[in-house]
């Protein structure tokens, strides 16, 4: 295991808490994956741990994933942060959409039990998921397949309900449809072609894109499992979901949460003038609810 030290860049950014991460490596599949390990005061291994991920293309040190880690860490909660691969080795920064695509939603669900079963490994007995944007879309997935008694609660930040991905988003985004595309890709898979790259492809957040066949198909092939309040309806582990009020991202997230009655085990929080990313005083409220609901 190769442990690098770094402190968080919330030191930089002036505030007057920090604390210090570990930079974990590990091998998966061949490649290195990386995640942001933070204790909080006095705590190690032996202590309840949080997972966290981050969002769509985006990775672990964006400032507000570190803001969530020193906030959490203030609540006396530790986080490892990771970052999902996305088909690259040592993945660091922002995804370049230059970089040709063959990573797939569902990477997520093996990389989370890997970091999840490390943390088993490293003698952590219980875990809270916590999951942002797509990141808890998921997270909330992962969760519902994986009834793990190590998992003892999930808290979701703005996760995505599938619109993102749907037809008429496409259609708004890109101003084609999506249909003629994805039969395409789609008909390459069933020809046992799904690694062949198809050039100019819009994709996610990125024009013009380099994407295999098979990571256009894995993304864009409408599931139940994209729309988190679906799988909200039957959620197994306690959910704290945050709606930000301000949301440019999933804004249709509060109404269609408004259609997810009975369960029990979910609490719904709106936080008043928050952003997508849940920025400043935003984070700071997300920590200490997700604290509480811990605790």
């Amino acid at each position: 295991m190769k442990i690098q030290s770094t402190l968080l860049l919330s030191a930089l950014l002036g505030c007057s808490f920090f604390a210090q991460a570990e930079e974990i490596k590990q091998t998966l599949n061949g490649q290195t994956v990386n995640a942001n390990l933070v204790f909080a005061d006095g705590k190690s291994y032996g202590s309840q741990v949080a997972l966290l991920l981050h969002g769509t293309l985006t990775h672990n040190g964006r400032s507000n994933y570190i803001d969530l880690q020193n906030n959490l860490a203030k609540q006396g909660i530790s986080t490892l942060s990771m970052n999902l691969s996305l088909g690259l080795t040592d993945r660091h920064g922002e995804y370049d959409c230059a970089t040709p695509h063959t990573h797939m939603h569902t990477d997520a669900l093996v990389e989370t039990k890997f970091w999840l079963d490390w943390l088993k490994q490293q003698g952590v007995k219980q875990v809270t998921l916590i999951g942002h944007s797509r990141g808890g879309n998921q997270i909330a997935w992962f969760a519902n397949e994986n009834d793990s008694p190590m998992i003892r609660n999930v808290a979701l930040l703005a996760p995505a309900t599938g619109e993102q991905q749907s037809a008429k988003d496409y259609q708004e985004k890109y101003g084609k449809p999506l249909a003629p595309i994805l039969k395409k890709a789609q008909d390459l898979v069933k020809e046992g072609k799904g690694t062949e790259m198809m050039k100019d492809v819009d994709f996610i957040y990125c024009e013009k894109a380099q994407v295999s066949a098979a990571a256009f198909v894995n993304y864009y092939t409408v599931k139940p499992q994209f729309d988190t309040p679906n799988l909200l309806k039957s959620t197994k582990k306690p959910t704290l979901l945050f709606i930000a009020s301000e949301d440019q991202y999933v804004p249709e997230l509060a109404t269609r949460m408004a259609s997810v009655k009975g369960n029990k085990k979910l609490t719904v929080e709106t936080i008043d003038g928050a952003d997508h990313f849940f920025m400043d005083l935003a984070n700071e409220d997300v920590a200490a609810s997700i604290a509480k609901f811990i605790k």
